[in-house]
């Protein structure tokens, strides 16, 4: 191993700074773009995903999905920041709420995982032309990811 010269850490700190200001200035300022209404109708379901428009620290969401004349699920969501980093929350037909932590994003895209939790382990949101893309995503059969995507678009009122 080659002993390292002093003269070569300042641009090592350097790299460094430069690191950690890009991940930083990753993280959303906003995620305004997750709000409206927003549905898809798919295989004789009918999902539809609420988020009101983010106001101090929280963004606050709901969904349910019909089939037929049934509702099938509903789950209550909300994205709030702890630390200065987004934590998707959601809690599925009322359960107890399972965090998400922002891992990765952009200005219209953000990416969620929680390790420790069964299904799913990712969660992820993109604002596209046509409305809002969201998929789930975790382990699946013979060790693959299995991957539930969700196109949405504006609800008609």
């Amino acid at each position: 191993m080659r002993r390292m010269t002093t003269n070569k850490l300042p641009a090592l700190a350097a790299a460094a700074i430069i690191s950690i200001s890009a991940f930083a200035s990753a993280k959303p300022a906003t995620l305004d773009w997750f709000a409206g209404h927003w549905c898809s109708d798919r295989n004789g379901e009918f999902i539809e995903e609420t988020w009101l428009a983010p106001r101090g620290d929280l963004l606050l969401g709901m969904s349910r999905t019909v089939k037929g004349a049934k509702t099938a699920s509903f789950e209550f969501l909300r994205i709030e920041w702890t630390a200065g980093i987004p934590t998707y929350i959601a809690q599925p037909q009322g359960h107890p709420p399972v965090p998400f932590k922002w891992t990765a994003g952009g200005t219209d895209w953000a990416r969620f995982e929680n390790s420790a939790n069964d299904f799913p382990k990712r969660v992820e949101y993109r604002r596209t032309k046509e409305g809002l893309y969201a998929e789930i995503a975790g382990p699946g059969d013979a060790d693959k990811d299995l991957v539930i995507p969700f196109n949405y678009h504006a609800c008609p009122n």
